[in-house]
């Protein structure tokens, strides 16, 4: 199983470790989510500045935030389906603000590599369409979460 994973580190702070753990991580869900071969998605780091700018212009809130993901399976008013049998999947962006990456990794006790992990993956289930606005879907998305991260290794 392997990912077309477009990944831009904006702030050039990621080390190649950084990087090789975020495209494994990935692979690896995709994996234990079924997610077919060649299925493509991309990863941008960026600072807390530029996520706030995403945050204020695509969801009307004005402050930085972790992690953004913006689904490509999930159609918007008046927007069409677009599917081709020799097309692959793709499952969107993910975006994550490194600057909040270290900062909740100190407030949380733990590595920064398990908090760059943590925010892959819960943008990355995004993608899949989890989410955690309703108690019983975050009871649902955390524990799938959880899951991964520690079959994979990355626990806290």
């Amino acid at each position: 199983m392997t990912l077309q994973i477009d990944l831009i580190d904006v702030t050039k702070e990621l080390s190649d470790s950084d990087i090789e753990l975020m495209e494994s991580l990935l692979n690896y869900a995709a994996e234990k989510e079924h997610i077919e071969d060649g299925t493509e998605l991309s990863v941008m780091i960026v600072s807390n500045d530029e996520i706030k700018k995403i945050n204020k212009e695509y969801r009307g809130k004005n402050y930085a935030t972790d992690v953004i993901s913006f689904a490509m399976e999930e159609l918007g008013d008046d927007e069409l389906e677009i599917k081709g049998s020799n097309m692959p999947r793709i499952l969107g962006d993910i975006i994550i603000s490194i600057d909040k990456a270290q900062e909740q990794a100190k407030e949380y006790g733990h590595s920064f590599m398990r908090e760059l992990g943590f925010l892959t993956i819960h943008g990355f289930l995004h993608l899949l369409g989890y989410d955690h606005i309703e108690e019983e879907d975050e009871k649902k998305m955390f524990s799938r979460q959880n899951d991964l991260l520690e079959g994979y290794g990355l626990e806290r």
